[in-house]
C-alpha cells in the first residue's frame, strides 16, 4: 500500500518509483501476483499514475471528486503582501487572523488557529486578545458568559484552569482562547481539548500535530503562516499539501457541524504552490531523473542489471 503516492513529485518520490519498478519486476520473473495500491487525496492527473501502477483503468481505478466530502467546505486564500521586515509580516498576518475569527465567533462559530511552533500558540493568543482588547470585543465575541448556552461548562473549568501549572493556558482561558502543542503536559493538552469540546473556550490555538486524529467542533480552521523550520536543512521550509489538507479537514466534522471554513494566510510569493496544487490541480511530475544515477548504482549492486556483453 503506497499512502499519499503523490509524493511521488517530492525529492523522495524517486524511491517510490524505485519501488514500484522492483515490485514490476519481481512479478515478471516469478509470475507472482503482487496487488499494488495507490492512496492520494491531491492527485490531479491519478490516470497517469494508474499507468505508472500498471493499474486496469475500468476495474482498478477509482476517482471520488468533491461532491462525497460528507460536510461542503469553503476554502479561503490570502496572500500578505511581501514585506521584509518579519515582524510587520507578522503583525499583518494577526490582523488578517483576527478578522477571519471575529466574523466566525459573531456567527457564533468556535475557531481553531494552526501556527508552526509552540511559543507561537501563545504569541497568537495573545495577539488576538490584544486586538480584540483595542476593538472592544473581548467579552462580547471571546469570552463565554455565564448566562450563553455553555457558560455553565466554562463555569466548570474555570477551577481546573486555574490551577493548571501552565500559566498561559490560565491566562488566555480567562479570555476565551486556550493554546495546545507537544510542549505541554499530557493532562494540559487533554484539558484544552476538553475546553474547546464542551465550549468553554471559542479559540484554540495550536500546532499542527492536533490536527492528526483528533477530531474537533471547529467550523472554521485558520492556518497562519507556511514557514515551518527543518531541523535538517537548517531553515525554514514550507508547510506540506499533505499538512494543509489535513488542516483544512478538521473544519466542519461530520458529527459536529453541517458545513465548514478553511483560510490560508501566507506571504503572497508563496501563495502559489497552494493554489496549484489545491485549487487549480496542476499535474505532478516525476523527479527520477534528478536522482538516475543513484538509482542505477544501486540495481548494479543488487544484481538486477548487467552490461550487454553478459546478457
Amino acid at each position: 500500500i503506497i499512502d499519499e503516492v503523490h509524493l511521488l513529485a517530492d525529492e523522495r518520490g524517486a524511491v517510490i518509483e524505485s519501488v514500484v519498478a522492483r515490485l514490476h519486476r519481481l512479478v515478471e520473473s516469478s509470475h507472482r501476483q503482487v496487488r499494488i495500491v495507490g492512496l492520494s487525496a491531491t492527485l490531479p492527473n491519478y490516470k497517469d499514475v494508474a499507468s505508472f501502477l500498471k493499474v486496469h483503468p475500468s476495474r482498478g481505478l477509482f476517482f471520488f471528486g468533491p461532491e462525497h466530502r460528507p460536510v461542503p467546505l469553503q476554502q479561503t486564500f490570502v496572500g500578505v503582501t511581501n514585506v521584509k521586515d518579519r515582524f510587520r509580516r507578522e503583525q499583518k498576518m494577526n490582523d488578517v487572523c483576527y478578522e477571519v475569527v471575529s466574523d466566525s465567533l459573531r456567527r457564533g462559530y468556535q475557531v481553531m488557529v494552526f501556527v508552526h511552533s509552540r511559543k507561537g500558540t501563545g504569541e497568537t493568543a495573545r495577539a488576538l486578545t490584544e486586538r480584540a482588547m483595542k476593538e472592544g470585543s473581548l467579552e462580547s465575541l471571546f469570552i463565554t458568559q455565564g448566562t450563553e448556552r455553555n457558560g455553565d461548562a466554562y463555569t466548570r473549568y474555570a477551577e481546573r484552569a486555574s490551577k493548571s501549572r501552565n500559566k498561559e493556558l490560565t491566562e488566555h482561558f480567562y479570555n476565551g482562547l486556550g493554546i495546545h502543542h507537544a510542549g505541554m503536559l499530557r493532562n494540559d493538552r487533554k484539558l484544552s481539548e476538553q475546553m474547546f469540546n464542551d465550549g468553554a473556550i471559542k479559540v484554540l490555538c495550536c500546532t499542527a500535530t492536533l490536527a492528526w486524529g483528533i477530531n474537533l467542533p471547529a467550523h472554521t480552521v485558520v492556518v497562519k503562516g507556511t514557514e515551518v523550520y527543518n531541523p535538517e536543512k537548517g531553515g525554514a521550509v514550507d508547510l506540506s499539501i499533505l499538512d494543509v489538507q489535513q488542516i483544512f479537514d478538521s473544519a466542519g466534522c461530520p458529527q459536529f457541524d453541517t458545513s465548514g471554513e478553511a483560510t490560508l494566510i501566507t506571504s503572497h510569493d508563496s501563495l502559489a504552490p497552494y493554489l496549484d496544487k489545491l485549487i487549480k490541480a496542476v499535474p505532478i511530475e516525476s523527479n527520477f531523473v534528478k536522482q538516475l544515477a543513484d538509482h542505477l548504482n544501486a540495481e548494479v549492486a543488487c544484481w538486477n542489471c548487467c552490461i550487454c556483453s553478459e546478457t
